[in-house]
């Protein structure tokens, strides 16, 4: 049955291609497989249609903008809905509209109607759509696989991309030369079928909602808390900025050094293009033996060699071939690099924050490649491009060294994200309504002497779980008026609110956290909800 995860997975050794054995998910690659290139292939036909417009150099480079700048605003709203909603149902809607978009563009070029405007303008639209699918899809990843397999899911998507990359401007290429951008249009609006066809088969569970739906102004507002209040996933944020911003800059210049230092033509530069497909490829195949080697940090380390060597090569030398073999090392790193960020990303979130974290990530991701690319392009302008990589490859040394005082989780995949609703029912004498608040919480615990210092330690993780799921405002007292009492205190915005926390947010990490405190609890009467009241 297709709608059916399989777990056979667990017990069998990890590859890279384990996740295939999944055929949902397995349907699923194929099919955004086929619709990266028909990506890829709209790209270059839409530059194509503008190449004998006046002011050409402008709006070609408006295309990418057009693509790219709607991710750049959306994703954070579009993190915030996919948790909101049926995620299927959502992924089903936008791909269904996107095929419609494509359909118009599609005859709207074959009837002579696509000017400059109406392009961009459905391009950008297109652009929205991939803006509100994006988190979904990452967000969907753990339902599909089991949860360790994670990694390779991760390995298996940018590869996914890298081979749309290298193949679809190829392909497009030719069938513009054969038959105009109108082919290649059709074509993408075609490739959004299969995305479509396999989600109207696959049955997501349905999960019985026993709250209302959070408003989303409150999720947004719970989702910034979690990451304000996870380290862990703050780290994996800035190790992304520390390697992207700097390694955009053999993305944004390598067209300039294709021309300039090497005397390539377009195809020589679509060989290089391939060389880092071919890497990110090679890296996926290998990606498991990596993997036993290395742990995150080190990974992310060799990725910002590797890609700095690149850097460097690209700017100086100027022998075809040991540049391409660069490029294939800096396409295995960048595919090093992305699955083991985007990976720890999925492990380190609870499937109730999972696409409001991953929306995060990848504005991180959009916006530095975005603004580090316009950054080295400003200082290819004035200095030159080898400067300009150059510069790009010490920051990438410095990321490299960076990863002693900044290391991420390498235990991710031992945390149990498994939701728990552990905390028991207040006993209520007065029901309070959803929107009321704010609610206090206290609870006490009687803590002997000579424990207060392993009881604070564990306090602390205990804080941070209460702001991760939900508490605007966390603080540990001492009751001077008790012997050896301590009081926690924490405020969440709203009963319903409070709510989402006790059956929805906490998970078995949480749980495990708040074991280690548990004895110490004051006896029946150590918890107290005190609502805010409105003096109205």
């Amino acid at each position: 049955m297709l709608g059916k995860v399989t777990t056979a997975d667990a017990t069998t050794p990890l590859s890279t291609w384990a996740p295939l054995r999944s055929p949902i998910y397995r349907a699923l690659w194929i099919a955004q497989l086929v619709s990266n290139l028909g990506t890829w292939m709209q790209t270059v036909g839409a530059q194509w249609l503008l190449v004998d417009e006046p002011n050409a150099a402008t709006l070609v480079s408006l295309v990418q903008t057009a693509i790219t700048l709607p991710v750049m605003l959306l994703s954070i709203p579009s993190g915030v809905i996919a948790d909101l909603v049926d995620r299927r149902r959502l992924l089903l809607g936008a791909q269904s509209t996107m095929a419609l978009l494509a359909a118009v563009l599609a005859v709207s070029t074959a009837t002579g109607h696509t000017t400059p405007g109406v392009l961009l303008a459905l391009l950008f639209l297109l652009g929205c759509g991939q803006a509100l699918t994006a988190p979904a899809w990452q967000a969907i990843q753990p339902e599909l696989v089991p949860r360790e397999q994670i990694p390779s899911v991760a390995a298996l998507g940018s590869m996914n991309i890298n081979i749309g990359r290298a193949v679809g401007p190829a392909l497009a290429g030719v069938l513009v030369s054969l038959s105009g951008p109108t082919l290649v249009f059709a074509l993408n609006a075609l490739s959004f079928a299969g995305i479509v066809a396999v989600l109207a088969v696959w049955r997501r569970p349905v999960k019985d909602r026993q709250l209302p739906t959070e408003r989303p102004l409150a999720a947004l507002q719970a989702g910034t808390r979690f990451i304000r209040a996870a380290p862990a996933i703050r780290r994996v944020l800035l190790r992304s900025i520390l390697f992207i911003a700097p390694a955009s800059a053999l993305w944004a210049l390598l067209p300039v050094i294709a021309r300039d230092s090497l005397g390539l033509s377009s195809s020589g530069y679509g060989l290089m293009l391939g060389a880092l497909g071919l890497g990110a490829v090679l890296g996926a195949l290998g990606l498991s033996r990596i993997r036993a080697l290395l742990t995150p940090t080190q990974r992310l380390t060799a990725a910002a060699v590797l890609f700095g060597a690149a850097s460097v090569g690209a700017a100086l030398l100027h022998h075809v071939a040991l540049v391409l073999l660069l490029l294939v090392g800096a396409g295995l790193a960048w595919l090093l690099a992305m699955s083991t960020m985007n990976s720890t990303m999925q492990l380190l979130l609870p499937a109730w924050v999972r696409a409001r974290g991953l929306s995060v990530y990848m504005l991180v991701f959009m916006g530095g490649q975005a603004l580090g690319s316009l950054f080295w392009g400003l200082v290819a302008g004035a200095l030159d491009s080898v400067a300009a990589l150059l510069m790009a490859a010490a920051l990438l040394a410095g990321s490299a060294v960076s990863s002693v005082w900044l290391p991420i989780r390498h235990n991710a995949e031992e945390l149990d994200h498994t939701p728990s609703a552990f905390w028991p029912e207040p006993q209520l004498v007065v029901e309070p309504q959803p929107d009321d608040g704010p609610v206090l919480v206290l609870r006490s615990y009687d803590v002997p002497e000579d424990r207060v210092e392993e009881f604070l330690e564990a306090m602390a993780f205990v804080g941070r779980s209460r702001q991760r799921t939900g508490a605007m405002e966390w603080r540990l007292y001492r009751d001077v008026g008790v012997v050896d009492r301590y009081v926690e205190a924490f405020v969440v915005r709203s009963w319903a609110e409070h709510m989402q926390q006790h059956q929805v947010r906490l998970t078995a990490q949480d749980q495990l956290r708040e074991h280690a405190v548990a004895e110490f609890g004051a006896g029946e009467e150590q918890i107290t909800h005190l609502v805010g009241v409105d003096r109205r």
